[in-house]
């Protein structure tokens, strides 16, 4: 049974409980889809002032839309389109501070101001990519993308 903790402290001791409750998730579960379902769920539960938290998977030459929280979203991204496809494109981590101001940014939530996009890679393969969106500006920070590189890491490891 999972339990939720909570996240009190500076930043980095709050993202050290969440890694901590995601090796918990991740312990003898190699199921893809549920790893990263739950990933999703915790990092939705974890992080304030973000309106979708999800995951897209590489197939066939493009995003394909994988477990998330949030709205309904796009299903399908190609390579170089967007701040996803840009990442993907790269297979480097994007933060946006003004998704309005990123060329050729796609508008799945209206809502959403900035964006932080971490690809996931394991043993040279791209295998999709973390998004995560909120309705403020600037809403993710240096120490965000640090942490969350961590996460991503962490649940590759399990794959």
């Amino acid at each position: 049974m999972f339990e939720s903790k909570s996240y009190q402290g500076e930043l980095s001791d709050k993202y050290d409980t969440l890694l901590t409750q995601l090796k918990g998730l991740l312990y003898d579960e190699k199921d893809f889809i549920a790893n990263l379902s739950n990933a999703s769920a915790l990092l939705n539960q974890f992080l304030t002032e973000v309106n979708w938290v999800g995951f897209y998977l590489w197939k066939n030459d493009e995003l394909v839309l994988g477990p998330f929280q949030g709205l309904p979203a796009c299903v399908r991204i190609k390579k170089g389109r967007g701040v996803c496809g840009t990442s993907a494109e790269r297979q480097e981590v994007i933060r946006v501070e003004d998704v309005h101001q990123f060329p050729g940014h796609i508008a799945c939530d209206a809502a959403s101001q900035s964006e932080i996009v971490l690809p996931l890679v394991k043993n040279g393969e791209f295998l999709g990519l973390l998004d995560i969106d909120s309705p403020h500006k600037g809403r993710f920070s240096e120490e965000d993308e640090v942490q969350l590189k961590r996460f991503v890491q962490t649940l590759v490891e399990s794959l």
